[in-house]
This record gives C-alpha cells, sequence and structure tokens, in this order.
C-alpha cells in the first residue's frame, strides 16, 4: 500500500505494463514505450505499455464481470456490486443504474438497435431492461436452480435462450415471459451462450470441454463439435454466421488458446490461436474496417489483450494491462474500439491505431 508523499517505482517494461490500485483511486503514471519480443515459438510479438490518457469516473465500484455494447456510444455493464450500469463511452458519464439482482452481475445481452438489454445473475435470475423506461425491471425470467451463465437473443428479437450450471437451457417468449422449452444434458455446465445471425440456432460452451448448436424450433441438439481437452469458456459467432470462436481455459500456456470452426457445412476447425499463459475469458471478430484481413481479439486472465490474423492464426499484436487483475470480457463498441472488462481496473477503452500499422492502445479506463 502506497503511503501519502510516497512514489510509485516503476519496474522495467518487462515486468510491469501498467498499474493502477483498485477501481481508480490511484494510479501510476507510465510513459509511453513500444518494444517487441519474440517467443520460444520464434513468432514476434509487440507489446505497448501506456498510462490511459482520460480516468473516467467508474461505472462501478467492484470488480466488472461482463461488459457489453448497447450502440455505438453505449455499453452495458454488470458485475459484483450487482448492479447493471449504462454508460457512455465517449463522454465518460454513467447514463443509468439498475439495480435488482440479488447477487454478482454474469452475463449481459443487448436487444439489436434497441434500447433494451438482459442481465444474469447468481441469484438464478434474468432480469430484461429498458433504458428509457423505470428503474424497475420490464421482465424477469425464473426457472433455473443455479447460477445463469448464458443469455442469448434471437434475432427477432421474440425469444430469449438462458443457459445455467444446473445442466438446462430454456427457451423464453420476451413478450410474456413464459418458459416455451426446456433442454437438459448431464454435466452441460454453460459457460456462454450466443445466438447465431439470421438463423433458429444458439451456440453454447460448456465446462465439459464441449460446443453445442442447439436449434430452437424444440430446443433440439443439432450438433455437437469434436471435444477440446480444456473446459470452453466463451463462444462468439461471426457476423454473416459462417463461422465462430471458442476460448479455452488453461494455464501456464496449456489450453489457453482460441479455436475458430466452420458452421456451415463441414462444421470442422478451422484454425487456432495460441499465445496466452492463461484463461482465454473472451473473443470477438473485428469490423472488416479495420484492416485488410479478417482479424479476431481475445483477452484473458494474464492481462493480456491480444489481435490475431482470423486466416493464419499470426499474433498481430499484444496489449499488456498489467495491475488490471483478470480480464473477463470483450466488446466491440465501434469501427475502432474495444471495451475489455477487469477484476481490478474496471472497463478499460481500447482504441486501434494504424499509424505504425495494427496497433492496440489504452485510452481511458472507468
Amino acid at each position: 500500500m502506497l503511503l501519502p508523499g510516497r512514489h510509485l517505482r516503476l519496474a522495467p517494461p518487462e515486468t510491469l505494463c501498467g498499474y493502477r490500485a483498485v477501481m481508480g483511486k490511484l494510479q501510476s503514471r507510465l510513459k509511453h514505450s513500444t518494444y517487441r519480443y519474440s517467443r520460444p515459438d520464434a513468432i514476434t510479438e509487440e507489446r505497448i505499455q501506456t498510462r490511459a490518457s482520460q480516468d473516467y469516473s467508474p461505472a462501478h465500484v467492484d470488480s466488472v464481470s461482463v461488459v457489453a455494447a448497447l450502440n455505438s456510444d453505449l455499453c452495458v455493464s454488470g458485475g459484483k456490486d450487482k448492479t447493471v450500469v449504462v454508460y457512455n463511452w465517449k463522454t465518460g458519464n454513467v447514463v443509468k443504474r439498475f439495480k435488482g439482482h440479488e447477487r454478482e452481475i454474469t452475463k449481459i445481452a443487448c436487444i439489436h438497435k434497441s434500447n433494451q438489454f438482459f442481465s444474469a445473475s447468481r441469484d438464478r435470475m434474468v432480469m430484461m431492461w429498458d433504458l428509457h423506461g423505470s428503474s424497475q425491471p420490464r421482465q424477469r425470467f425464473s426457472g433455473h436452480a443455479m447460477v445463469v451463465t448464458g443469455l442469448a437473443v434471437s434475432p427477432d428479437s421474440s425469444q430469449l435462450c438462458t443457459g445455467s450450471r444446473d445442466n438446462t437451457l430454456l427457451l423464453w417468449d420476451v413478450g410474456t415471459g413464459q418458459c416455451l422449452e426446456r433442454a437438459s444434458v448431464s454435466r452441460n455446465l454453460v459457460t456462454h451462450m450466443c445466438w447465431v445471425p439470421k438463423e433458429p440456432y444458439v451456440l453454447q460452451t460448456s465446462e465439459d470441454k464441449t460446443i453445442r448448436l442447439w436449434d430452437s424450433r424444440g430446443l433440439q441438439m443439432a450438433h455437437t463439435f469434436p471435444t477440446k481437452q480444456h473446459i470452453q469458456t466463451y463462444c462468439e459467432v461471426s457476423e454473416d454466421g459462417h463461422t465462430c470462436i471458442s476460448c479455452s481455459n488453461g494455464f501456464g500456456g496449456e489450453g489457453c488458446e482460441a479455436t475458430l470452426w466452420d458452421l456451415r457445412q463441414t462444421r470442422n476447425k478451422i484454425c487456432e490461436y495460441k499465445g496466452h499463459f492463461q484463461t482465454v475469458a473472451s473473443c470477438v471478430f473485428l469490423p472488416r474496417a479495420l484492416s485488410l484481413m479478417p482479424v479476431i481479439a481475445t483477452s484473458s486472465h494474464d492481462c493480456k489483450v491480444k489481435m490475431w490474423n482470423q486466416d493464419t492464426g499470426a499474433c498481430l499484436f499484444t496489449l499488456c494491462l498489467d495491475g488490471s487483475g483478470p480480464l473477463t470480457s470483450l466488446a466491440v463498441g465501434d469501427t475502432i474500439s474495444l471495451l475489455c472488462a477487469s477484476f481490478s481496473r474496471g472497463i478499460h477503452l481500447l482504441r486501434v491505431d494504424h499509424s505504425r500499422g495494427l496497433e492496440l492502445r489504452e485510452v481511458a479506463v472507468f
């Protein structure tokens, strides 16, 4: 703990990329510097250390578990403080706080081109909120016996699919709040869910190391992908619905990868992205406007965000956010911005920089 009047002594770049005390109460002042290093597998990566250019007012008073983009200006986040927060990350202001959950928020899902969104919690509840409505939930969905760990909204916003550590998936009518279908698979401890664009299918990852594809018409299992060696923590589907990414847990470089899968005919593994040293908690497809090549980004408990060439698996850039604690969630803010939730420093606003090639830099924390 730093005492008043004492100075923070900075470590060399290879041991410290950033430092900031919990939830923005104290931060170091790091000068910008960039350097390259070579990994044992001969892949050269670039790391950048930088002080956030702006310190916005904090969105939360404790660890942030999840962040999702509501539109090109606003994001929705949740965490251990049991609060759902809508935040304008371009102005650095809280727009609205929603309280109703009794335990930590685990997942957020936003309705496309809408001001409505859903939150899931360890209190086993799912709640629907309206930014321009009451501070009370618009709808409540109660049916799981354990923490809710998956939320997926249908493309037409009429249905919601939820998953839990109780091994079940539930399909809901958003308008009435009624449960339409229920499916259960032994040892299927759900970790994440997402709906395939323009299709009736829901993708789901599990602690049993399996990725499953469900047909919402009757909530029947449509496909099971080859079992991985480690727990699958997260999944994301490309905008065109042709491919998906899943993430693995792990430690010391074992596991710790993201995997690209074909969602069309073969449904085979296409590529793997290896380079993190701890659990990969989140992954996103970056907008094609960012680069001539298709790019994905991953965030990990090793405090790093990596950008990868989707086709070759080559790591294009590594941003180190040491002091952030585990990076828990990643979302695309707009065509040049990423939002990254963390255990110790709130939410990081990251920007893609093309001045010296494809780079990431931290521009704000809130």
